[in-house]
């Protein structure tokens, strides 16, 4: 073995298990989980009194640092957050997804995969200063070279993105989407769809998704909230549940608010995957990062055990990469170590609400393919 995290709380969600353990990985991957292991040679490190869960997946981040005005770096981002496989969703288009892969993904440390965008150039306008939605002109859609482009870099693209909503795609209401489902049907590939303000509204959206997809920025606050007036969730929203349609929550600058989450909750309606959507106008607040976002479902009173798994092995199913999100021998060797803290903690949504939490999330270091790789 070349490394052992020794006497951790080990949260695995994909095998249920919650137990003091050590882990170890070799070759890059994980080697064992044992409530005690030796090995004459490897690194050892004392995490007692942590939680060790497995590489954390942030299904939604904007990592494309120098190519879109959004982007973040991505290692930076890491280091700090606990995210070990940071998923970026649209921020490059077949007219520049190259550059991207070339400059960012292939010589990052941590594992960048892409929602590939099926505007020709992807997020390129969002800024403090511009502000343009990219699915505002069909004339900017390009699904044969996102085709093109998906079936070239299949190692690294996991799905289609769009984005439709008034800030998005002005008053094309669904058409920008059901180019991209063209797409993913041809691509074989899922879709991740942003949804903002209408039109279009919620209930379009949702009824054109497919099993797989996922749509993004789930727990919106209205208008295109999921939760009606009374506090009940939309019947088009559990229809699409049923089906098999991803609800991922996408915080951001303007995605999430707490009166929505509550709602939602209150019913019996988790999100299938939390994350940050993390970029470059929301880094500073209201998202910060994914332990934030995690932490906030924390004091609204999902178990701990169920925001790891909406943060590793459900994330893995969406991404369709079972090897991730695990701490199965013979998975990806990636884990994250976490610290869960007590105190008295202010949160705040995208609306201006702000809730005293008790608890926070914390991240304490990360192994990236069976190396320790703590934040600087």
């Amino acid at each position: 073995m070349d490394l052992i995290l020794k006497g951790g709380r080990v949260i695995d969600p994909s095998q249920g298990l919650d137990a003091v353990a050590d882990v170890g990985f070799a070759g890059g991957k994980v080697a064992a989980v044992a409530p005690k292991l030796e090995h004459p040679g490897a690194a050892v490190r004392n995490v007692s009194g942590l939680i060790v869960s497995p590489g954390l997946i942030d299904l939604h981040t904007h990592v494309y640092w120098g190519g879109t005005s959004l982007g973040i770096d991505a290692e930076q981002y890491c280091r700090t957050s606990g995210v070990t496989t940071s998923v970026d969703t649209g921020s490059a288009g077949p007219g520049n997804f190259a550059g991207f892969r070339k400059h960012v993904i292939e010589p990052s440390p941590v594992r960048i995969l892409a929602y590939l965008h099926v505007s020709h150039a992807g997020i390129y306008g969002f800024s403090e200063t511009v502000m343009v939605g990219e699915s505002e002109t069909l004339r900017l859609i390009d699904p044969r070279a996102a085709l093109r482009v998906a079936d070239e870099n299949r190692d690294v693209v996991i799905g289609i993105k769009v984005r439709v909503g008034r800030h998005a795609s002005g008053d094309q209401g669904v058409a920008p989407l059901d180019i991209a489902l063209q797409v993913g049907e041809e691509a074989g590939l899922p879709v991740m769809a942003h949804i903002d303000e209408p039109p279009p509204t919620y209930e379009e959206v949702i009824a054109r998704l497919r099993p797989g997809d996922v749509l993004t920025h789930a727990f919106r606050p209205f208008p295109n909230s999921p939760a009606t007036a009374q506090g009940t969730v939309k019947a088009a929203v559990l229809a699409a549940r049923k089906r098999g349609v991803l609800f991922d929550i996408g915080h951001g600058m303007g995605s999430f608010a707490f009166k929505t989450a509550r709602a939602m909750l209150a019913n019996g309606f988790a999100p299938d995957t939390i994350s940050s959507d993390v970029h470059a106008l929301c880094i500073n607040g209201p998202a910060f990062d994914q332990v934030t976002t995690m932490s906030k479902f924390l004091c609204l009173g999902m178990s701990l055990s169920d925001v790891i798994r909406a943060s590793t092995v459900n994330a893995a199913f969406a991404l369709k990469r079972p090897e991730l999100g695990s701490l199965k021998p013979g998975s990806v060797g990636d884990a994250t170590v976490l610290a869960v803290e007590d105190g008295a903690f202010d949160y705040v949504d995208v609306v201006g609400e702000h809730l005293e939490g008790r608890q926070r999330i914390a991240s304490r270091g990360v192994v990236i393919a069976g190396k320790w790789w703590h934040p600087a």
